[in-house]
């Protein structure tokens, strides 16, 4: 089995080159976890658009908006996190993205960046679960996944009724684009983690030989 699994992780790293993998997911879908472990086999840097916002020194109003669960203005979006993705610690590297480009509107501007700065975007992820999903695991998040989260403002009862408006109303329709793009891989992410990430690594090694034309 590890032989097998070895051999799939390496069949993806040959595909994946220095290029990106963007993780979507409403919250609480599991992209903190799975974009973790993918990173770790693919030898990837992993880098998440929110958690760059949060990290960086940005207007108090904006912070405001990110912490009460909003997306942040496209321009500051792309002024602050795009940038990023050309760092040269990053530089020969293949990345794991975890939701860089939640709005729409965002997303000519993500390819352009991740093209430019080395990294083309190769395949965009989606893990789906349903809202009653969301809220059970939100409910029990210590059990879940809150080891992972770690604290965050936008996890309260409030601001995660706007993150969830914010998910329908923006990025369902980024994930259509890249849907429309023939860049998506839909995942069921309501199996356990194990699970989700081998459905993951099978679906990826289906679509790099696809893309590639090798059986």
């Amino acid at each position: 089995m590890e032989d097998a699994l070895g051999t799939q992780i390496q069949l993806i790293k040959k595909w994946l080159g220095t290029g990106s993998i963007n993780i979507f997911g409403s919250p609480f879908s599991g992209k903190d976890t799975q974009g973790k472990r993918l990173s770790e086999v693919l030898d990837a840097t992993l880098l998440g658009g929110g958690d760059i916002l949060r990290n960086s020194v940005i207007p108090e109003d904006i912070r405001k908006m990110v912490d009460a669960g909003n997306l942040a203005p496209i321009d500051e979006y792309f002024r602050i996190v795009l940038p990023y993705l050309s760092r040269s610690e990053f530089s020969g590297k293949p990345l794991v993205l975890s939701s860089v480009g939640r709005w729409h509107g965002e997303e000519l501007g993500v390819l352009e960046a991740t093209s430019k700065s080395g990294h083309p975007m190769q395949a965009v992820i989606s893990l789906d679960i349903s809202e009653q999903d969301i809220l059970d695991r939100w409910q029990a998040q210590d059990a879940f996944a809150g080891h992972d989260r770690g604290s965050r403002h936008d996890d309260d009862a409030k601001a995660l009724k706007v993150r969830l408006e914010e998910f329908r109303n923006k990025t369902v329709p980024v994930i259509d684009f890249y849907r429309h793009r023939n860049l998506l891989i839909e995942i069921d992410g309501t199996s356990s983690a194990d699970k989700v990430f081998s459905e993951i690594i099978r679906n990826l090694v289906k679509f790099a030989r696809a893309k590639t034309g090798k059986d």
